[in-house]
């Protein structure tokens, strides 16, 4: 890529690039100007079909500290900028856009011809980028977020590219400047001199990262703050703790557990490498090396290897050879039981050595975390007897209204879960009243906990399943008015959308998988029918050639389709486009069931299918394959 850009200023400098006596006649052609893409490969910008390049202009802009060409789309909608920052007559930044929003920068810092930093902005991230030795290649992060660190580890364990991982990692000199104390920082040391080792390892050992493993989201807590102290830190500093990433491998999807994550100025830093968690067993560590319990004291103990007691110590080294060595999927259910017993057994006495509640909540949520995931993932039955044992006691003994909540819903869930996979379907009926009835009990007792999100989530989900449309609406409103800001809040707020649209014009734009955007509007004129599909939803596939033989006999009289895929990679729908012959256009946006599209309309089952009139206004906004064939000839005669 730096070759091409090289070349871009060539074929141009002798026109005098960005001479106030520059005319727009001078500036490169559309088609020149679109040939340029970022050095850096996972930004997604806005790029037109051939067949609009005729409606796309360049034009020369000038101002007193720079100038350059602005690329419009057929739209008006800027598409890239080329810039000159000092004055020198050559191109310093390339910029690119999405959605009329800069999303991408190359720039040449030192004017030399050659790009030594990429950032990522807006809707692409926050991202800053060095290439010391100007190879195209990233060397070191100036800034990043904590959900993409995670995202570019990923990448490059996929890669199994030890030399980006390490970027990522926290250097000596991060160290000193966090103001991180030892034996904290000898701890983190360590870590990080093992990596290179420690990967080679664990993508020996893993089956659930290859190379066709994509990050889908992070999952992970509030970030806390460890204050300056004579014990861990002589600085605040800003600490995730436990962090996860999903990921998808050829449409499986996987946890990968980050654990801690410290930030550096506006870097977030990896301590470790990840641990998959696989097979059946529960290999969630317990926390990471800062955000560790230590003794009440001013000073750390001379025993301890990590601030810790010598009690501490040993019980979170028992603990950690116990996670090391947990059942495989083949050792059969008495395993997972004694793995669980003997685990739990660990953490009862963690708390019982921690020094402040603070501690006993931390290793309470650990411990129950664990007998949750055990009883819902691999069964483990004697689970449930644990969960309900913990829950009267902490709701007895404790006054922390937030751990109580927390201990009771996964409790509740644990129970529904054993409920569902023990009941005949016959009764099952009865355990979906029974859940509704114990979700809404939860919410009266624990209206403010964050759990109380999901718990109005999974009511008006199952109401709206049930097609009880008013009970659904009045938990979704309830839902986005108490917990609006919330991951469930946000998904309750589209639903609502979603369930308002008859009658409103359709506002739904998204990136092509062929290149550029695609706005539904584009489609005024005709009957439309938008899908909400994905490669590996059954029902999609057996609608599909019904809706292919209407789009055949009513697409020469106005009628079109607008596919929005939800697929984990745009390789995915791609194949399955290919497979069917599917001729209609797709609008893919990054992240799944978790993408914009879909949280946008608050998307809970596929398909999802909203049928247009030609003025944009929807007509129904949960149609079928049966609504479709009735309504369509007389949307066509309108």
């Amino acid at each position: 890529m730096s070759i091409g850009r090289i070349s871009f200023l060539t074929v141009f400098a002798n026109l005098i690039l960005f001479s106030h006596s520059l005319l727009a006649a001078d500036a490169p052609s559309v088609e020149l100007a679109l040939t340029f893409k970022p050095i850096q490969e996972d930004v997604d910008i806005e790029i037109p079909e051939k067949a609009e390049y005729g409606r796309c202009k360049v034009e020369v802009e000038q101002s007193k500290k720079s100038s350059g060409w602005i690329v419009y789309g057929p739209n008006g909608q800027v598409l890239r900028r080329f810039v000159d920052t000092n004055g020198d007559n050559v191109v310093d930044q390339w910029r690119y856009f999405n959605r009329g929003l800069e999303v991408y920068r190359d720039i040449d810092a030192n004017y030399n011809n050659k790009v030594d930093a990429s950032r990522w902005m807006n809707l692409a991230g926050t991202r800053w980028g060095i290439d010391v030795n100007e190879d195209g290649v990233i060397d070191e992060w100036k800034m990043i977020s904590a959900e993409e660190v995670t995202r570019v580890a990923m990448n490059a364990l996929a890669k199994n590219d030890t030399k980006a991982f390490k970027t990522l990692m926290i250097t000596e000199a991060e160290l000193a400047d966090a103001g991180i104390q030892n034996p904290f920082a000898d701890k983190i040391r360590e870590s990080v001199n093992s990596a290179a080792k420690d990967i080679t390892t664990m993508l020996s050992k893993t089956k659930m990262i290859t190379p066709d493993t994509v990050w889908v989201r992070f999952d992970g807590s509030m970030p806390g703050l460890i204050p300056a102290d004579d014990i861990k830190t002589n600085k605040d500093l800003h600490v995730f703790e436990n962090v996860m990433a999903i990921v998808d491998t050829k449409g499986k999807s996987g946890l990968i557990q980050f654990g801690e994550l410290i930030r550096v100025g506006n870097a977030w830093r990896l301590t470790q490498v990840p641990l998959p968690i696989e097979g059946e067993s529960i290999q969630v560590t317990e926390g990471g090396i800062l955000m560790q319990p230590v003794a009440g004291t001013n000073t750390l103990p001379t025993n301890s290897t990590v601030g810790l007691s010598k009690e501490m110590q040993g019980l979170l080294d028992e603990l950690q050879k116990l996670d090391q060595n947990g059942p495989t999927p083949d050792q059969g259910p008495q395993a997972v039981a004694r793995y669980n017993t003997e685990r739990v057994a660990i953490i009862e006495k963690l708390i019982a050595a921690a020094k402040n509640e603070d501690d006993r909540s931390q290793w309470t949520r650990q411990m129950v975390d664990g007998l949750a995931a055990a009883v819902q993932t691999v069964g483990y039955k004697d689970g449930l007897k644990q969960l309900q044992a913990i829950r009267d006691q902490v709701q007895k003994k404790s006054q922390d209204q937030d751990l109580i909540a927390y201990v009771t819903y996964r409790t509740l869930l644990a129970d529904y879960s054993t409920q569902l996979q023990s009941t005949q379907s016959e009764k099952l009926r009865d355990v979906q009243t029974w859940w509704l009835g114990q979700l809404e009990d939860f919410i009266k007792k624990y209206p403010n906990s964050d759990d109380s999100a999901e718990a109005m989530l999974q009511l008006a989900v199952t109401q709206e399943f049930s097609g009880k449309v008013a009970e659904s609406k009045k938990w979704y409103t309830k839902l986005v008015e108490s917990h609006g800001k919330s991951e469930a809040g946000t998904r309750g707020a589209g639903a609502l959308r979603r369930m308002n649209l008859s009658g409103t014009e359709l506002e739904l734009s998204g990136n092509s998988l062929t290149g550029g955007s695609i706005d539904a509007k584009q489609y005024r004129g005709k009957a439309l029918l938008v899908i909400f599909w994905s490669s590996w939803c059954k029902p999609c596939t057996e609608d599909l050639p019904q809706i292919q033989e209407l789009y055949n006999k009513y697409h020469s009289q106005g009628f079109d389709v607008l596919g929005i895929n939800l697929d984990a990679t745009p390789e995915q729908a791609e194949a399955y486009i290919k497979q069917h012959k599917i001729a209609w256009a797709h609008i893919h946006e990054e992240g799944g069931l978790e993408s914009a599209p879909a949280r946008d309309f608050g998307v809970i089952s596929l398909p999802t299918m909203f049928l247009v009139d030609k003025s944009g206004k929807v007509v129904n906004r949960s149609a079928t394959v049966a609504d479709l064939k009735k309504s369509l000839p007389g949307l066509l005669q309108q």
